[in-house]
């Protein structure tokens, strides 16, 4: 497997790259986005893992042209850009995971094992083509940036939360999605709802997309979160 690390901060790339490589697997650094960006067009990677703020080009602006070009390799930020508007920006620009530094190495590691894993969502239909602000699970489509879902000949409407939860279980599709995960990308950290508020969010967004005959989608792992895919 092979990975591009993109980051300006050569004490955070230089053990990183090492600690990857006797991961198994194989790494290309760039420490500006101009770099990046050429690496990152020219080769063959699993993976991409990019910083945000990056001398030259930005990550976000090397994300985009590679989802802009069709092309489905996993992106994960790795950045200090924390906000939950940061996060839904990254996440719209057509990254696949994001993860804000400090981070632990062990997180980072299983979040890279996790990425690898899962097929190109382009080659299963997760990513509607032409668009990184559309998903596709199943029979049900999501238009993040009107708010609004469909699905069997039904439009949706959503509310901005409904519209960030399902935006967020369909880019995971098939993943165990913890509720403190759920609470730190919908919520910011001044934000504090109560412990049901995520069960309710849930439960209404279950009736608006399951509806009488449809396939249930959101599935409920009792005392850890919520997994979205046609399984149980």
């Amino acid at each position: 497997m092979k990975i591009l690390l993109v980051d300006d901060e050569i004490e955070l790339t230089d053990p990183l790259s090492r600690v990857l490589t006797r991961e198994g697997y194989e790494v290309d650094v760039a420490d500006n986005g101009a770099t990046g960006d050429e690496f990152a067009s020219q080769g063959n990677y699993d993976l991409l893992i990019l910083d945000w703020m990056l001398p030259g080009k930005t990550g976000l602006s090397i994300c985009q042209k590679l989802r802009s070009e069709g092309r489905a390799t996993p992106v994960l930020f790795l950045t200090a850009k924390d906000t939950l508007d940061d996060r839904v920006q990254g996440l719209d620009a057509g990254a696949d995971d994001y993860l804000v530094k400090p981070f632990e190495l062990r997180e980072l590691l299983a979040r890279v094992r996790a990425l690898l894993r899962r097929p190109s969502m382009l080659e299963t239909g997760g990513i509607v083509p032409g668009s990184c602000n559309r998903l596709r699970v199943a029979d049900l489509e999501l238009d993040f940036d009107n708010q609004l879902a469909y699905r069997r000949g039904r439009t949706i409407d959503l509310s901005e939360k409904e519209c960030q939860l399902l935006e967020y279980l369909m880019r995971y599709t098939g993943q165990l999605l913890t509720h403190e995960q759920i609470h730190q990308y919908l919520w910011s950290e001044g934000e504090k709802p109560s412990s049901n508020v995520l069960a309710a969010q849930i439960r209404l967004l279950r009736r608006k997309i399951e509806a009488a005959g449809d396939l249930p989608l959101i599935h409920t792992v009792y005392g850890k979160g919520y997994r979205l895919g046609e399984g149980s």
